[in-house]
C-alpha cells in the first residue's frame, strides 16, 4: 500500500490518511497513559 508515499510527494493518496491514523493512535496512547 502507499505507506511511504506521504514522505515522498503523494500526500493526497496515502500520506494524509496515514498521518491521521498515526495521530489518532498517538491520541489513544496518550489518553490511555493519562487514565492509568
Amino acid at each position: 500500500m502507499g505507506y511511504g508515499g506521504g514522505y515522498g510527494g503523494g500526500f493526497g493518496y496515502g500520506g494524509g490518511f496515514a498521518l491521521i491514523v498515526v495521530l489518532f493512535i498517538l491520541l489513544i496512547i496518550i489518553g490511555a497513559s493519562y487514565v492509568y
